[in-house]
């Protein structure tokens, strides 16, 4: 009898492996060899113990099927993705410094070559047969059909999946060649934003149609796969979308700030709790006024401010972004940005009148109507406004000209400053 199968685990520098499983129809066991994985862009960090029974071997009810495409007679090896099986050539697969030559080179079972037969296919865990199927097309297709990926008929959706298997399997050339095709893609139908555009259906409703639902589902894909390729080109692409989808939806505000939970995405994550703090009312999860909240949810309400349901955490956030963020107003309203006086001013005016003047002027218009209609966290939007009250001052003041031009811009940096800052006004614990 032959030695058992030897488990083939590459090594890899950033991601656990997935598993590719030798069906046996002798045994009771399956076996198995280990390679190369970085996690399916469609499983999120709270799916992660979904991730786990990927390890086992599928138990079909049904007899799997063979792709009418990608089923060649004169292939040389079998695979099984969920219920349909692929013949392919070893050769296409070993190319591109893929993880499939390694394992060509093992040691074989008792029974046989694995990956000869249909009753001995590899079977491959964690993709469907149709993310593979487009993954094979890319391997496959002849150079006139893929010039598709850079025309206006270019599908989206197909090219997600090469890259996301292709990044699996360590296609790397694929891979590359895939992520260059959606950012093509993204630029040419997303800038300008186009109403048209599949990825953005701007909703006001708090029910959510089968477009929006779309379209938060590829942004969220196009998110996930720019995390698992480290691909930031493709990853500032989609923070910048979404950052001016928010405006026009609280569904999308509220995607962005669960996606900048899940990937640790700083620049987006304070302008997304920013954007829900001030435009919703929060609650959590749970059964209160005959209403039963889930989360994720948004609810129309009769005092105007939709209510959307969110993660214990979140909310916490959501509160403590609140609070940092009026008390910073306290004390920006009590001390006027600080700026250096110009040379000139100690040489033909009196400084102490000079900052005298700026200080009169901030008082001021930190009670002026504008800002004080404005909720005392809108930090940002009050200071917007006392810009524009600076630029109506004209020149009926005692400050130097230079320090005038000195105090608008440390509004300005002031302004940066809070952008910058954001993300820490959102966290859940400690003083800031």
């Amino acid at each position: 009898m032959d030695s058992p199968v030897i488990p083939f685990i590459p090594v890899h520098e950033f991601s656990p492996e997935p598993d590719i499983v030798i069906e046996d129809q002798h045994t009771q066991s399956p076996l198995r060899k280990r390679a190369r994985h970085t996690s399916s862009i469609d499983i999120t960090a709270s799916e992660s113990s979904q991730l786990e029974s990927l390890i086992m071997v599928s138990e079909e009810s049904k007899g799997p099927v063979r792709d009418d495409a990608y089923y060649m007679a004169d292939g040389s090896c079998v695979l099984r993705v969920q219920n349909t099986l692929f013949k392919i050539h070893r050769t296409i697969l070993s190319k591109d410094q893929s993880f499939f030559g390694p394992m060509f080179t093992l040691p074989q079972g008792e029974f046989g070559e694995e990956g000869m037969s249909d009753d001995h296919p590899i079977v491959l865990q964690g993709d469907t047969a149709e993310e593979f199927k487009h993954f094979l097309w890319a391997l496959y297709a002849l150079p006139s059909e893929l010039t598709i990926v850079r025309s206006p008929k270019a599908d989206l959706s197909r090219l997600i999946n090469i890259a996301k298997v292709s990044s699996k399997y360590s296609f790397k050339s694929t891979e590359t060649w895939a992520l260059d095709a959606i950012q093509e893609y993204l630029e040419r139908n997303m800038f300008p934003l186009f109403n048209d555009n599949p990825l953005i259906r701007k909703s006001t409703s708090s029910t959510r149609s089968s477009a929006l639902l779309e379209s938060e589902g590829q942004i969220a894909r196009l998110i996930r796969l720019a995390q698992m390729c480290s691909h930031s080109r493709l990853m500032d692409t989609m923070i910048q979308l979404l950052q001016k989808l928010m405006s026009g939806s609280l569904h999308y505000s509220y995607l962005a700030m669960t996606l900048a939970d899940e990937f640790n995405l700083r620049d987006l994550r304070g302008a997304a709790y920013l954007e829900v703090m001030q435009t919703a009312v929060f609650v959590c999860p749970g059964v209160g006024n005959s209403h039963t909240y889930v989360e994720g949810d948004i609810q129309d309400t009769s005092e105007g401010p939709q209510r959307l349901v969110v993660s214990p955490m979140q909310q916490l956030r959501l509160l403590s972004g609140y609070h940092r963020l009026s008390r910073a107003w306290d004390r920006l309203r009590a001390v006027p940005p600080q700026f250096e006086h110009a040379p000139s001013c100690g040489a033909t005016w009196h400084q102490h009148g000079c900052t005298q003047s700026w200080t009169d002027f901030w008082k001021e218009k930190t009670k002026s109507d504008g800002v004080l209609s404005l909720d005392s966290a809108n930090v940002l939007g009050r200071l917007g406004i006392i810009v524009k009250e600076f630029d109506k001052w004209g020149s009926a003041t005692y400050m130097h000209h230079d320090c005038k031009s000195a105090a608008r811009r440390s509004i300005h940096e002031k302004v940066k400053q809070i952008q910058q800052a954001l993300p820490d006004y959102f966290t859940e614990g400690g003083e800031y």
